[in-house]
């Protein structure tokens, strides 16, 4: 009963705050003016992170009064609340690039010294440096790839809603209810902005909830895996609409020669907008590729034994996302 509360109260603030924030007589906004790397043509409030930030906070307070706050987040905690405020500077007057990085690695510390990298080293043995290295760059990586990936109306709600939502079922099915209550806060949160978000966008969701929001998904994924709660592929299946298109269209535009660091619009889901399927139409398509990952991460997690079985299923994800990458290159020459 305690998780039903902590969630209909995020789901309310959430819902309140981002409603209050996109309203044009809104005391306080933050605009997001149109740039080359923008699929919208108006100004928009940028602010909507705010509101699935508040709707976090008071669902997992409710969590930490009740006793339901897996200890290995405390240090996660705190690494969400510093990347909020820093990624609310840079949403209002920018930040440099290092700066912002600088600040993503003290985060990815936080949580990796902050409880889940002791339940990692219990669970696993990972206690050299080079190896705690190579999982804070991980955490840097997921979390400036979120960021990447909120670019269209719709998409980074939706997976928030998908991804920690079925985080939170692979939870239950491990038999974490405390974790799954986290989780499902998370989702909640996301559900009460997306009502606002979903296409024709009337607030988007900003560094200041973007940033956040990879964090979240690094530091829950990775508690997970520790605790043994579900196999290290689950969170790949689940947020694969997002960590593929990142990591193939970086490693595509490096081979390219293109400056990484400068805006574009040549992520998949850019491309389909700019194919002519528009904002709906594309995020609709993504929210089934997310409602199929996660079904299939959950079915797997639960039921699926043999390791035969497990690669053909990852292999044919694998397939899936090869044969989207190459008609999506096939229509674009035919556009030419």
């Amino acid at each position: 009963m305690t998780t039903v509360v902590s969630l209909a109260l995020a789901l309310a603030v959430s819902l309140w705050t981002s409603w209050y924030l996109a309203r044009p007589d809104a005391h306080w906004q933050i605009l997001d003016h149109p740039n080359e790397r923008s699929l919208h043509d108006r100004p928009t409030p940028r602010s909507g992170g705010l509101g699935v930030l508040a709707g976090c906070a008071v669902g997992w307070g409710g969590l930490a009064i009740w006793g339901q706050w897996p200890i290995g987040l405390v240090g996660a905690a705190v690494g969400v609340v510093l990347l909020a405020v820093v990624s609310l500077l840079d949403d209002i007057r920018g930040l440099s690039p290092l700066s912002r990085f600088a600040v993503h690695g003290v985060a990815a510390a936080l949580l990796l010294g902050g409880g889940i990298g002791e339940v990692w080293e219990a669970r696993w043995g990972v206690a050299t440096l080079s190896a705690q290295i190579a999982l804070g760059f991980g955490v840097v990586w997921v979390i400036n790839l979120y960021n990447f990936m909120d670019g269209m109306d719709g998409f980074a709600g939706g997976m928030g809603v998908f991804g920690f939502g079925s985080l939170g079922v692979l939870g239950m099915l491990g038999d974490a209810p405390g974790f799954a209550g986290v989780c499902w806060v998370v989702a909640a949160g996301n559900a009460g902005f997306l009502v606002l978000n979903f296409p024709p966008a009337k607030i988007f969701m900003g560094d200041v909830g973007s940033t956040p929001m990879g964090y979240c998904a690094a530091a829950l994924s990775l508690l997970g895996i520790a605790e043994g709660l579900f196999p290290w592929w689950a969170p790949l299946l689940v947020f694969a609409p997002f960590w593929v298109d990142a990591t193939v269209t970086l490693m595509r535009r490096l081979m390219q020669g293109e400056k990484v660091w400068r805006p574009h619009r040549s992520h998949y889901y850019q491309r389909w907008v700019q194919l002519g399927w528009g904002h709906r139409r594309t995020v609709l398509a993504e929210y089934g590729l997310m409602a199929l990952g996660t079904i299939s991460a959950v079915a797997a997690t639960a039921w699926l034994s043999s390791i035969f079985a497990l690669w053909a299923l990852l292999l044919g994800w694998c397939g899936v996302y090869a044969v989207i990458a190459y008609l999506t290159h096939r229509q674009e020459l035919r556009g030419n």
